[in-house]
């Protein structure tokens, strides 16, 4: 047949193809054609070297088949609801507004545990709208199973497939786990969702309660491993490789506790020149990080009472606190932070509790850095890539996805290496 007649319309095909390829790269959405899904997954708890001092198959396979950072760097205050929230949002805690794990009220004294914060709906709906929102919002389906956050609703709005943990919640159990993962694969193939978070309860449970360095510790991150090679299984046998993308990585690091006389514990009652007369509200005993609510009057008193007075204590005025942290420019915030170093608790009256390993410390602490890793079509094989805050991590789904991203303090810049398809600064969803 002569195909001289159809020239010009095998060139126009040739020539819209072109077009179509430059206007996905320009605008900062992948070239693959197919719409790309995407699993976000938090370990809780799961530090950056984990997988140094056991045997690590499956992450080590998700590796070489994707994308592995050397560490990514959570924001402070490394505590699991806050920093899950800056996974959802790409904003600094500051700026998100769910600055600490326990909802509390500074003039009745009240104080919600984790698990009951989670249905406090105006803590987390305080104006800053998580992925899943955004997502459907621009014409997504999206789920999200165990992640903190989910019980809440947002101007309104639910995660459109979702599933919040009962309380006592037995979060080591693996068979729960594998169960749970094939229901989300379920949610991906059956009911065509796009995004979904997926939260596990460990290592953070195992690493407080024996330590960062135990045996136990080791079992833990071996039966993650195992559940990571479930997970990508379940992917393939449910169908889904083609289109979706996994990212792993974490809220928080761990760090061992020293106690028994090794070191001098950090007591406020102990410290000379300080009451907890002189306070109206605090919160301490929960970790190596605290915030105090002064009486009237009695704010430089306090502060310098406390400044100084353990070589292990940092005490500052929030409007002092150190750049680096983004943990001073929001109502919630206490007037006066604190935070111990490495291996040491602030205890209030006395020590009430004695976990060997605890979290919440300044986030430039190498015990706080994560484990990141992310395979799927989206991303280059084999990479490893340097360090960089979770904060960025936002961008990158939003990208993956193709939604507009809400104002953030994340940065394509900052993972766009990771990607198959190289994106020019020009085309760059706006990041806040």
């Amino acid at each position: 047949m002569d195909i001289r007649g159809h020239m010009p319309t095998i060139a126009m095909l040739w020539t819209a193809s072109l077009c179509v390829l430059w206007a996905s790269s320009v605008l900062g959405a992948p070239v693959n054609t197919e719409r790309q899904k995407l699993l976000l997954i938090s370990f809780d708890g799961f530090r950056w070297d984990y997988d140094r001092d056991v045997d690590t198959p499956n992450l080590d396979q998700m590796a070489r088949d994707g994308v592995k950072a050397l560490y990514a760097s959570p924001p402070y205050l490394t505590l699991t609801s806050p920093t899950h929230f800056t996974l959802l949002t790409g904003r600094y805690i500051e700026n998100h507004g769910v600055i600490h794990n326990m909802w509390f009220n500074t003039t009745s004294g009240e104080k919600k545990p984790y698990y009951q914060t989670q249905f406090v709906n105006d803590w987390w709906d305080n104006g800053t709208l998580p992925i899943w929102i955004t997502a459907q919002k621009q014409g997504l389906k999206a789920g999200s199973l165990h992640f903190p956050g989910t019980a809440s609703s947002y101007q309104g709005l639910v995660a459109m497939v979702q599933e919040v943990e009962p309380l006592l919640y037995n979060y080591k159990n693996e068979t729960a786990w594998r169960e749970n993962t094939d229901k989300v694969m379920g949610w991906f193939r059956d009911q065509n969702v796009d995004f979904v978070s997926m939260y596990f309860g460990e290592p953070d449970g195992t690493g407080h309660k024996y330590g960062p360095d135990s045996n136990e510790r080791r079992e833990m991150v071996k039966q993650v491993d195992r559940t990571v090679g479930y997970i990508r299984d379940s992917a393939e046998q449910h169908g889904l490789n083609r289109h979706l993308n996994i990212i792993i990585t974490s809220d928080h690091g761990m760090s061992t506790i020293y106690r028994n006389g090794l070191v001098e514990e950090i007591t406020l009652s102990k410290i000379p020149g300080f009451s907890f007369g002189d306070l109206s509200f605090h919160l301490v005993d929960y970790g190596p990080s605290g915030m105090l609510l002064p009486k009237p009057g009695k704010l430089e008193v306090v502060y310098k009472a406390l400044k100084g007075a353990h070589p292990h204590l940092h005490v500052y005025k929030k409007e002092e606190m150190p750049a680096h942290l983004h943990f001073a420019k929001n109502d919630r915030i206490l007037p006066i932070v604190l935070w111990a170093d490495p291996g040491y608790v602030i205890n209030g009256y006395f020590p009430v509790q004695f976990n060997k390993g605890e979290h919440g410390f300044d986030n430039q602490e190498m015990d706080m850095k994560v484990l990141f890793r992310a395979v799927g079509p989206a991303f280059h094989k084999n990479l490893t890539v340097e360090p960089f805050e979770t904060v960025n991590i936002y961008p990158l789904m939003c990208h993956i996805l193709g939604i507009q991203p809400e104002v953030n303090d994340g940065h394509l810049n900052a993972t766009k290496h990771m990607l198959v398809t190289s994106i020019p600064t020009s085309g760059e969803f706006i990041s806040g």
